[in-house]
């Protein structure tokens, strides 16, 4: 019986997805989610006569439980618009895109990915804007497609898993109870080593082709200045965050100065473009509010000249965390119904019946996230859901939250990108023109990050658990 709303919610999810395809995540989801809910509320009160008030109940806390994370993600949306328009963001992309040479160009593709994609906290925005760019430029060079686009997913993701502007990274550690940048911190431990492996592949490859070409990076480069104004002086921004993030301040804290520094220094440096976004003719102190406003909580369209740079220096604000804070709300109602009927309990003691230790709980926990992309083809919903089946098993074994945490991360945010029918699958093989399993042997980190993070626990390495008598 408890299996029942999962293959509801299964159903729904392979419907939406093969009717609404990358559209999917606008709402379709969520109603799918919805209705599972329900499914799971009829179940448990025709079987176990469960009164309404209690569902009711262990649903509302449910939701309540993803407050923080969802102030977070409205933050992130401001910093987002934020760091862009004050040049930040273009400046980073500028300096970055000088490295790339053909002779390295795999190696340098993947880590200007992964440097766009930790700044702005998304591996679907870096792969439709610079991702397209670079695939034009490898192809150019005389790359195969999959190589390419394995190296501009290997780093979009690996931007995306470490960023602290990232959606999943925030679900993550707001679903698991792991203060943000602690999660981020202990994700370095598995995270790096597979990043540094890919590299190294790619950059034997690359050098090992011997190709040669040009590419049009320059036109990227030369619409950045037309822009924006580009300068050094724009990173201390970034670095004044670093300092905040080594510090451990509260990331709401680190998160609303970032957005307010960011704002000043798009008011001093960028002024005629805030005043462009104002819409207002006159200029002066009037436009400089409401462009800024604007910037914050609404989507900003710069013109540069390029149809590529335009979709590059987009935002959207606040306003477009709002699927992904629906999306959240939606996924704890389906969990709270799932808690509060004893359907999740019943199903943990299916699944934890071959636990024996640590490699085995955090195998255990990849796997369920990873069958969760290619049961319910969306990465959101494996995070959520296998962190709420997981977290009462590792509390009561002693293992800290982060290690929680980060097995979802590993199994879910990474993979889903290799399964064609997720959301992340549909959305990268349309966006690149490259079939799904055309680039997957190629994403290395992506495959081998489940790996490394069995291999890691099962070393003990900086794994902490409790003892006994202190439970």
């Amino acid at each position: 019986m408890a299996f029942i709303p999962f293959l509801v919610l299964i159903l729904l999810i392979t419907c939406c997805v093969a009717v609404f395809g990358n559209a999917t995540l606008d709402g379709a989801s969520q109603v799918s989610l919805l209705a599972a809910s329900a499914v799971s509320v009829l179940v448990g009160h025709f079987t176990k006569r469960l009164e309404w008030e209690r569902l009711e109940k262990e649903i509302t806390a449910k939701i309540a439980s993803c407050t923080p994370a969802i102030i977070i993600l409205l933050l992130i949306g401001a910093i987002g618009g934020t760091w862009m328009v004050s040049g930040i963001v273009p400046t980073m992309i500028y300096y970055g895109m000088q490295i790339i040479r053909p002779e390295v160009f795999l190696v340098s593709s993947s880590l200007l990915c992964a440097l766009v994609s930790l700044m702005i906290g998304s591996s679907w925005t870096t792969v439709a804007t610079i991702g397209v760019a670079l695939m034009g430029i490898g192809k150019a060079h005389g790359f195969a497609d999959g190589w390419i686009a394995g190296s501009i997913i290997t780093g979009a993701y690996f931007g995306d898993k470490l960023s602290p502007l990232s959606d999943t990274t925030v679900l993550a550690s707001s679903v698991s109870g792991t203060p943000l940048f602690t999660h981020i911190r202990y994700m370095l431990f598995t995270t790096v080593p597979t990043f540094l492996i890919s590299l190294s592949v790619f950059l034997i490859a690359g050098l090992v082709m011997n190709v040669a070409g040009t590419g049009n990076e320059l036109g990227v480069m030369e619409g950045l200045q037309r822009t924006f104004v580009i300068s050094p002086w724009l990173l201390l921004v970034p670095v004044l965050t670093g300092v905040m993030i080594a510090r451990r301040w509260p990331s709401i804290v680190v998160l609303f100065l970032a957005i307010l520094l960011a704002a000043v220094v798009g008011l001093v440096v960028q002024p005629e473009l805030v005043h462009r976004i104002s819409g207002e003719s006159g200029g002066g102190l009037l436009a400089s509010y409401k462009g800024m406003m604007q910037v914050c909580y609404g989507s900003t369209t710069i013109e540069t000249g390029m149809p590529m740079l335009n979709d590059l220096v987009a935002t959207s604000g606040m306003a477009g965390m709002m699927p992904t804070i629906w999306l959240i709300i939606c996924a704890q109602t389906f969990g709270g119904a799932l808690t509060a009927t004893g359907q999740l309990a019943d199903l943990m003691r299916l699944v934890l019946r071959g636990v024996r230790g640590t490699a085995s709980l955090v195998a255990s926990t990849v796997g369920t996230a990873l069958f969760c992309n290619i049961a319910l083809a969306d990465q959101y919903l494996s995070i959520m859901l296998a962190s709420s089946m997981f977290k009462d098993t590792y509390r009561r074994q002693g293992y800290e939250p982060r290690l929680l945490s980060r097995s979802c991360e590993d199994g879910a945010t990474v993979t889903s990108v290799l399964v064609p029918w997720n959301t992340c699958g549909l959305t990268q093989s349309t966006v690149l023109g490259v079939a799904t399993m055309t680039y997957l042997p190629f994403c290395f980190f992506n495959y081998l990050s489940p790996l490394t993070s069995i291999v890691v626990a099962a070393t003990g390495w900086k794994v902490k658990q409790t003892k006994a008598s202190e439970q």
